[in-house]
């Protein structure tokens, strides 16, 4: 069964300054309801463009954007009944007031004459992303972690359709993130939420969205679900924007062993290995990158490099030899004649 669409744009351009490469050009997406969808691309590919005309903060040049269906209206002085429906999240906290306290900043957005319904909601939003305690600290003091979640607490605070959140976790702590980042799931599964997420975290993406959608040069290149573009993507773009990866021409992958029928060759890390081979071992360490329970391995041989997971900590320093073993790779570009 195909799923419900909440939101969608049908050939949407937003443009600046009279310049093609800035913005979005012709953009048709679908974001389904009750679902994460992330949005992936380099820096200035449009990401948060095509997220402010999916929430009405922008209007198009051309094109149209819905929302259940009808056409959205643009944000103006005057909130339309849809703008209530859709929260944005950004990253400047803009919305927020630094002096104030938590519990003041969400109440804000709720009516001040209902007293028991005010209290009901703001500790409902506070309950739901585990900051209650923080309800009479000023806003300005908190951590970036705890500041996000104060930011996503109030959006919620209405209960909208769909949350809107733009790199949401760029200014959040490693060890604050995971648990962020399951609480918006757990929001998502309860309530029925659909989120729309921009990241230039391929790893956020990766582990929260249901679907992905590859934005290059202000136009969609690739969607699909996480699994499928990582593990199966299309274009060189991808892989390169998901992926730790190693990019080979065709004389390069020769080095590995590889005969390319194209003109570019892609080699996951976790798709080489260190093979026993003592008369093989042709590959210098070059750099060793500590990463916790592993290594990133940097190895050469014949000016090619390559990028490697290494789980057996300490067993090749830089300097040693070793053999490889590569178990897959992907092909792109040129076919070569």
């Amino acid at each position: 069964m195909k799923d419900e669409l909440i939101l969608e744009t049908i050939t949407v351009t937003k443009n600046f300054f009279g310049d093609k490469s800035s913005g979005v050009n012709n953009i048709t997406v679908f974001i389904p309801k009750g679902k994460i969808t992330g949005i992936v691309g380099e820096s200035g590919s449009g990401k948060t463009s095509l997220l402010k005309l999916l929430s009405g903060h922008m209007k198009p040049d051309s094109g149209d954007v819905f929302f259940h269906g009808a056409p959205l209206p643009v944000r103006g002085h005057n909130m339309e009944p849809e703008h209530a429906k859709i929260a944005m999240v950004s990253q400047d906290n803009s919305d927020m007031e630094m002096a104030a306290t938590v519990w003041d900043n969400l109440g804000r957005s709720l009516p001040a004459e209902d007293v028991n319904y005010k209290l009901q909601k703001i500790t409902q939003a506070l309950n739901l992303l585990g900051i209650y305690e923080l309800r009479e600290q000023p806003f300005g003091k908190l951590s970036g972690g705890e500041k996000q979640r104060v930011t996503i607490a109030k959006a919620l605070i209405n209960r909208p359709e769909v949350l809107m959140l733009d790199e949401p976790f760029n200014q959040v702590d490693a060890n604050y993130r995971e648990g962020l980042q399951h609480d918006i799931r757990q929001i998502v599964k309860e309530w029925g939420v659909t989120v729309v997420l921009v990241s230039h975290d391929p790893s956020e993406l990766l582990s929260m969205a249901d679907e992905l959608i590859v934005i290059k040069e202000g136009e969609i290149v690739e969607h699909g679900s996480p699994e499928k573009l990582y593990e199966s993507p299309k274009l060189l773009y991808t892989a390169k924007i998901l992926v730790s990866c190693s990019e080979l021409t065709a004389a390069q992958a020769k080095v590995c062993g590889i005969k390319s029928k194209r003109g570019a060759v892609v080699i996951y890390a976790e798709h080489i290995q260190i093979a026993s081979m003592a008369l093989g071992a042709k590959w210098l360490v070059k750099q060793v990158l500590y990463k916790g329970f592993y290594e990133e391995l940097i190895i050469e041989r014949d000016e090619v490099t390559l990028r490697l997971q290494n789980f057996a900590l300490r067993k090749y320093p830089v300097g040693s030899k070793v053999g490889i073993k590569i178990t897959k790779f992907y092909e792109f570009g040129k076919w070569l004649g």
